[in-house]
């Protein structure tokens, strides 16, 4: 069964287009199992919101593992794992992690080029690139299906522009990468500037701009997969500010009204765990 999972997520990644949702919980895991997610991703920012942190550093690698675990064993479907900058800025350490993710039970994981130590920085053109093929050669190295994706992430942390995020996912794919990955570029020119520059999968965060397109427009592009991130984490804790805001401040249970029933959520727990 196991096996089947692997391949399962490393012959979506070949045809067609598929949303990835992101849950961050056991119960978040098998609620979109059981409204028909084909595979799930962790999101270190959804994960360290549930532990009462920022993203970017505040979990650890132990945790995250664990947490990724956890997902794998929520629900049937295949998980990848979300881990930041690989826990680590040396090559070695990037293939510990992916390492690591096998071990755990993963289908696949990401790995980010720049992170934040107080502000945001990107690791040099070539020391990303090696971190890549490091990467890449510990995926291959499990011996059975696993997608390891490279993230440009610097367009999004404002750390160096589209031009440079290309010629650094044109170099991630020649260094072994499966899936590429430039989170939240400007617009739909931009993102079709990324699809035209590689020939391997390309992910694409449905954040930003992008939330205005369809997953009928996006596949229409090129995109492969569809991810979300913290985007549901984030609506979800927009519900919390809103419903308890509006007890708090104002005296109306109004926003309560839209509460899903308890054997509905039940109902859908139980078929997502199998």
């Amino acid at each position: 069964m196991t096996g089947t999972r692997h391949q399962a997520f490393w012959d979506l990644h070949q045809q067609s287009c598929f949303v990835i949702p992101n849950p961050w919980d056991v119960g978040s895991a098998r609620m979109m199992a059981a409204l028909g997610a084909r595979a799930l991703a962790t999101s270190s920012a959804a994960h360290a919101f549930t532990m009462g942190r920022a993203d970017m550093g505040g979990v650890s690698r132990d945790e995250a593992l664990a947490h990724a675990e956890m997902m794998v064993a929520a629900t049937p479907l295949p998980v990848s794992g979300d881990f930041e900058e690989g826990f680590g800025d040396d090559p070695d350490d990037v293939a510990e992690t992916v390492k690591l993710a096998g071990e755990v039970g993963l289908s696949g994981c990401s790995i980010e080029d720049s992170t934040v130590d107080g502000v945001p920085f990107a690791y040099g053109f070539e020391q990303a690139v090696e971190r890549v093929r490091a990467g890449a050669a510990a995926a291959r190295a499990l011996g059975r299906p696993f997608v390891f994706c490279a993230r440009a992430d610097g367009v999004m942390n404002g750390v160096y522009d589209l031009a440079e995020g290309i010629r650094r996912l044109q170099a991630f794919e020649a260094a072994g990468a499966d899936l590429l990955y430039l989170p939240v570029p400007p617009g739909r020119a931009e993102l079709a500037q990324v699809l035209a520059s590689v020939s391997k999968p390309v992910n694409a965060l449905a954040a930003g701009p992008l939330k205005a397109l369809s997953v009928a427009e996006l596949a229409e592009m090129g995109v492969r997969r569809i991810s979300t991130g913290s985007q549901i984490a984030r609506l979800t804790h927009a519900a919390i500010r809103d419903s308890v805001a509006a007890m708090l401040c104002e005296g109306s249970f109004v926003p309560l009204m839209g509460a899903a029933s308890g054997d509905e959520i039940d109902a859908m727990l139980a078929r997502g765990a199998t």
